[in-house]
């Protein structure tokens, strides 16, 4: 089991413009991370994501690490049709070649928008939804990279949703990008769902939330409601009450040798919060 982290995690710093995803390559290799994984490209003004990608990659080799996958989003039930955005993800593909990543995240759905009726469950858009990835990791198998879509955005982030995907893509380039903590926000018991898709993993986010009951008022800033109710904030990995340690153990017992990324999403400090959770996974996957 290799750990890297997800340039999402200091996307404060990076907004602020502390760092810029280049500085980072240098910033978590020297934290001990394995590897990194970049989403959404943000390249200087006048550098196309293609040239930026480009320079990430000489970067990364100069430092001695890999970048282990590229996530970005999608919606096949968008106004454009699913084979447009098909076509669209090919670009992507491309970037994430040019990045030497081997792995490729995309979303499936965000689910509805505004008065979209045509989908009324899960199921009714299934085809749509299989067809599209289908269609991008048919693609990327050509370049040796591997597709997934993650458990994420509401209405595709249930264990049992994302397994119907898989199975119905029907192509061993497809998997998933098991996030351990996404699972809280459909209101699905993290353990059991990791122990019901890991032998489906490509990739894996470790996240974790603070809960707090629905029943109650809002705790304040950096809360967010979950499908169901219940109030969570993102924590620092294994300070929260996502079941890190259970998944991690979970995913050695199903064989996956794979990465497992943090991404981060709490109010602390960035830098301490992912060296402390990078801390947490060595010693909970040595255990």
């Amino acid at each position: 089991m290799k750990f890297s982290v997800s340039s999402y995690s200091f996307q404060r710093l990076l907004n602020n413009g502390t760092y810029t995803q280049l500085d980072l390559i240098k910033i978590v290799k020297d934290m001990g991370f394995d590897g990194i994984e970049f989403i959404d490209l943000m390249p200087p003004e006048g550098v196309t994501d293609a040239e930026y990608a480009a320079t990430l990659r000489k970067e990364a080799k100069k430092q001695g690490i890999e970048i282990v996958n590229y996530t970005i989003g999608a919606d096949f039930l968008g106004e454009k049709g699913w084979e447009a955005e098909s076509e669209r993800l090919f670009g992507q593909v491309d970037i994430a070649e040019i990045l030497g990543a081997k792995g490729m995240r995309h979303d499936a759905t965000g689910g509805f928008k505004g008065e979209d009726k045509k989908y009324k469950s899960f199921d009714s858009a299934l085809p749509i939804l299989a067809d599209g990835c289908r269609k991008v990791t048919e693609y990327a198998a050509k370049k040796g990279i591997a597709t997934m879509v993650e458990n994420h955005g509401y209405f595709c982030q249930d264990s049992d949703r994302v397994e119907k995907l898989v199975n119905a893509v029907a192509n061993p380039n497809f998997g998933l990008l098991v996030d351990m903590g996404n699972f809280m926000c459909a209101d699905d018991e993290p353990a059991k769902a990791v122990g019901k898709l890991a032998s489906y993993a490509k990739f894996v986010h470790a996240k974790d939330f603070h809960v707090k009951s629905g029943s109650g008022p809002n705790p304040g800033d950096g809360f967010f409601r979950t499908r169901g109710g219940e109030y969570l904030r993102g924590a620092v990995v294994g300070q929260g009450n996502v079941p890190v340690y259970q998944c991690i153990q979970t995913l050695k017992r199903s064989g996956y040798e794979g990465y497992v990324s943090i991404e981060f999403e709490g109010v602390e400090d960035n830098l301490w919060a992912i060296k402390t959770g990078l801390e947490n996974l060595k010693r909970y996957a040595a255990e």
